[in-house]
């Protein structure tokens, strides 16, 4: 056993395998992966992304998250339901289309569809727990990072249909905020994410 640097708690040997990389490392390199490979988070690298996604912000302690893990011959199935939607709602759509999107599930070894499920019922604002969900799968993709992995957020039409978030086990209410795909990567990696932030930030005058 060992205690990984800068996260308080005991976990098994080979979880955390960059035990330099600082908080602000991650937040300052994170971009996506162009492709991912094998290997992908195993339970105690995927125990700890669900601790971090457990931080995440959430007014009123709601909890909202919802995660849906997919992986080995479920990818399949989640392909299939992603043929399926294209399918119903374009079809003229040929079959070389929908085997694009069938292996849309098969680009990782592992997928995580995060989903927002909100009560309007209560005094917290829905566009509030979403966003929570949304700081959940974040926190996810950065502790992937931190982990030596890497991840790919991905929506689609799929993400806002109802028979597929149904057919996920979720409630057609509930909103995907994303397909989270992880793995390791591999091949060319992408170009370095955008840094130019000063044309977004004003400051109130006094």
């Amino acid at each position: 056993m060992l205690i990984c640097p800068g996260i308080n708690m005991l976990i098994l040997p080979g979880v955390c395998d960059n035990p330099l990389m600082q908080a602000i490392d991650a937040l300052l390199t994170r971009r996506s992966a162009r492709a991912l490979t094998e290997p992908a988070p195993d339970s105690g690298a995927l125990e700890l992304m669900f601790s971090a996604a457990a931080r995440a912000p959430d007014h009123g302690r709601l909890r909202p998250w919802r995660f849906v893990v997919v992986r080995g011959a479920a990818r399949a199935r989640l392909g299939a339901l992603l043929a399926e939607q294209l399918r119903r709602t374009h079809p003229q759509s040929t079959e070389e289309v929908l085997q694009r999107a069938r292996l849309k599930a098969l680009r990782a070894p592992l997928i995580i569809v995060v989903a927002a499920h909100c009560d309007p019922a209560v005094k917290i604002p829905v566009i509030e727990q979403t966003l929570s969900a949304g700081a959940a799968a974040h926190a996810m993709m950065l502790a992937a990072l931190a982990l030596g992995f890497n991840a790919m957020w991905k929506t689609g039409a799929a993400a806002y249909d109802a028979t597929v978030k149904q057919a996920l086990g979720l409630e057609a209410a509930d909103a995907i905020v994303g397909f989270l795909y992880f793995g390791t990567e591999s091949g060319e990696r992408a170009p370095a994410a955008r840094t130019e932030w000063r044309d977004r930030v004003r400051e109130l005058s006094a």
